[in-house]
């Protein structure tokens, strides 16, 4: 077997177990970083999560696919684009032929403050696991990506 069939007799109580497992040390870690963004940028989590979508966008995202990106409604979005247009983080311009659609794009200034809050957060996250060993999280890298394939599958299937 490839590893890849699927389990129905798994036990439901594991799953729930694994869940918090997973669910844990993700939280610690989010609840960190938010703290530290607040405390050093004086930003939200979301806002350096919508700066990285972007920068991964050269030529920009429609306000829906920044939504799915982000995993959001369209109305969270809204805001929290509002707020980086204020700043001059971001443009934020309606297509012609759709006026009601909308593309994002990053300023300079954007692309600066996201390049020194992702130094910030790569340093953070370096010392948040800075006590797991090479191969546990290598493991878990690789266990990760197995769960979010099959993850993938269910949604598609």
């Amino acid at each position: 077997m490839d590893g890849t069939a699927r389990h129905p007799e798994t036990d439901p109580r594991a799953a729930v177990k694994l869940w918090l497992r997973l669910y844990r040390p993700v939280s610690l870690i989010e609840r960190e970083l938010r703290s530290r963004f607040q405390r050093e940028f004086g930003v939200s989590l979301s806002r350096f999560d919508a700066l990285s979508a972007l920068d991964r966008a050269p030529d920009g995202l429609l306000m829906g696919e920044l939504s799915d990106r982000l995993l959001v409604t369209n109305g969270n979005v809204t805001g929290l684009i509002s707020r980086m247009v204020a700043d001059g983080l971001a443009t934020r311009a309606a297509l012609p032929q759709d006026r009601r659609s909308f593309r994002v794009e990053l300023t300079d200034a954007g692309r600066q403050t996201f390049a020194r809050m992702a130094r910030a957060h790569a340093d953070w996250l370096a010392e948040l696991l800075a006590d797991l060993p090479g191969e546990t999280a290598a493991a878990l890298g690789s266990h990760t990506e197995t769960l979010m394939h099959s993850l993938r599958t269910e949604q598609d299937g």
